[in-house]
Parts: C-alpha cells; structure tokens; sequence
C-alpha cells in the first residue's frame, strides 16, 4: 500500500507513553484510488487494534520478567517496525531507543545486539531529518564496530566506509548547518581519518588490497571537496606567514618652545606590503597539499588495479573512471590557481 494512504487516512492512533495514552488524529482526504470511507475506518480501527496489542505484549514483559529483561529488544523492535510502516518516526525513534538501551543494560556498552538497533535509529531519524541525531548515532555506530572487530576485519572496513560516506555527506550538503571553515574543519578531521585508517590497514600482511578501494576512493573525495572549498576562498581568508603590520618612522619639521625648527621622528604601524602576498601563498600551500594527498590516492588506486590478479575487468574499468575523473577535476584546480597566483 502506497504511503501516502497513511497521510491521508483518517486515523485515531493510540499509543502508550510514560503510562498515559496519547491520541494522534490524522484528519487528511481520503485516497484517490477508489476506497470508500467504510474501508479506510476499518483499516483505522485494524492499526489501533494492532498498536494495542504489540503494547499490551509489552507491559506484559514488563510486568512478568521487569522492564530490562532481554525480551523486550525484540518486543520493542518490533513495535517500532510497525510505526515505521506507518511512517511515525518519532515513536519509532523512541521505540527503538528504548530497545537499545535495553541492549547495552544487558549486552555491555559494546556488543553486537546494537548493530542493527543503531541501523534502525540511523535510518528513522535520517526520514525524520534529525542530522544532529544521525551524526551522533553514526559516531556510536562507528565506535562499537572498532571495539567489536580487528582492523583487518571486513566488518570493520564496512563500518569505516559507512561512517566516511556520511561524513562526507555532512560535508557536501552542510546538514549540521556548519559554517564555512566549520566545514572545512570537518572535512580535514575525515581526511585524516581515512589516512590513519590506510596507513593502518597497509602494514597489515593479511589485508586484501582489493578491501581498500573503497576507503581510499573515499578519501579521494573527501580531498577533492576540500580542494575545491579552498580554491572557491578569497585568500584574504588565510592566514599569512608574514606580520600584517609593520611600524614605519616618519618625521616632520615642528617649532619648540625655544622657537627653533627641530625634526621630530615618531612610529605609525602601517599594513605590510608582504602580508598579502603570504596570504595568497598560504592559500596556494593549502591547494597544493590537497591535490597532492588526490595525487596519492591515485596512486594507489592504479597500484592495486595494476597488480591485482582478483578484480574483474569490468572492476579495473570503474577504477578507470574514477580515476580519471580524479585527474580531470584536481588538473583544473591547479589550473585555475595558477591563474591567481
């Protein structure tokens, strides 16, 4: 069933919070699509029955085995499946939250019970467009996966991948509402991110090369969005090497109290000429080291397209691309700041 019927359906939805019933009245026209009033109140009182019962099931749980007894994650998740289906994130969200909170009191602060709780959480309050929630969830996300696995683990590098890939997200579409130089500072923490991570991963004799291209083709991307961020920033916006003010001496003819003309000399700070010209070199610095740190990325990427006797060709093809689209874009910036400077 399509999903706006459950905007559009006249509804009474009864749930229990904190031991008092809530009612949410959706008051919308009815579907288009040929159901009649009779079908779409049944459909209602079917979903209040529903809700009822999976809540009922629950206080059951509480009451016989206590509110933290294990059985109540499942109980909970599913509860919070079925407000998802009706597209009510926010008792999902809590639904679930309650479900993790339950895993950590009997599983341990870092335990895989929480995985796919934490997915669900992520995936609710990405509908509900919480990115503040999202990030911090993503964050926890990411520190379980590094307690629960060892770096050469694939689920480790899946749980990397997923949290560079929102990271990266946060920095393209500015979903925290982060200022410019916030942005830039987000994006130089996952850039350095991904570079421990490579560096880690490299010296590891049991890694599959092959596992890397997704970390590193991120890393690549995460680079090029700060070469592009620095090359789109009036240089006046960084900070010169060279002091923005100097003193200069300057003298003048006066009278003293004698009468006499004496020449009296005195300091006036003045802008210096070379500030600049440092800020416009510290701006080409931050240029070149991005396209560099593409450079490597690169270079590795041919590497392990180049000597992998695993990868299909219709991989080493999609390697290509990217890499040629790497060059392309990261040639063009250098281009345009040679222009500037």
């Amino acid at each position: 069933m399509g999903s706006n019927f459950y905007r559009r359906l006249i509804l009474v939805l009864f749930t229990f919070q904190c031991g008092t019933i809530t009612a949410y009245l959706y008051a919308q026209e009815p579907e288009p699509d040929g159901q009649s009033t009779e079908e779409l109140e049944a459909r209602a009182l079917e979903i209040s029955q529903e809700i009822s019962a999976r809540q009922a099931a629950i206080e059951n749980i509480q009451s016989d085995l206590g509110i933290f007894d294990p059985s109540l994650i499942e109980a909970y998740g599913d509860m919070a499946r079925f407000y998802t289906e009706l597209e009510d994130y926010n008792n999902a969200i809590r639904l679930y939250t309650d479900a993790l909170q339950i895993a950590r009191i009997n599983t341990g602060l870092y335990s895989h019970e929480q995985i796919p709780i934490l997915d669900s959480l992520i995936e609710n309050n990405g509908r509900a467009s919480e990115w503040e929630e999202v990030d911090n969830l993503q964050e926890l996300y990411y520190l379980i996966n590094s307690r629960l696995y060892e770096l050469a683990d694939l689920e480790y590098l899946q749980a990397a991948e997923i949290y560079g890939a929102w990271k990266l997200r946060v920095v393209r579409e500015n979903l925290l509402g982060q200022t410019g130089f916030g942005l830039m500072s987000t994006a130089e923490e996952l850039s350095s991110f991904y570079d421990r991570t490579i560096a880690r991963l490299e010296l590891l004799p049991n890694v599959r090369r092959e596992n890397l291209l997704n970390v590193i083709y991120g890393k690549s991307q995460t680079d090029l969005a700060l070469a592009r961020s620095v090359a789109a920033t009036p240089y006046t916006a960084f900070q010169g090497s060279e002091s923005q003010y100097i003193n200069q001496i300057r003298c003048r003819n006066v009278r003293n109290a004698a009468g006499q003309t004496v020449r009296q000399c005195y300091s006036v700070p003045v802008e210096n000429p070379r500030y600049r010209l440092s800020q416009r070199e510290a701006k080409q610095f931050a240029l070149q080291r991005h396209t560099r740190e593409i450079s490597r990325s690169i270079a590795r990427l041919e590497g392990i397209k180049n000597t992998s006797t695993e990868l299909s060709a219709g991989e080493k093809q999609q390697i290509d691309v990217q890499i040629a689209e790497l060059v392309t874009e990261s040639e063009q910036l250098v281009r345009s700041s040679r222009g500037l400077f």
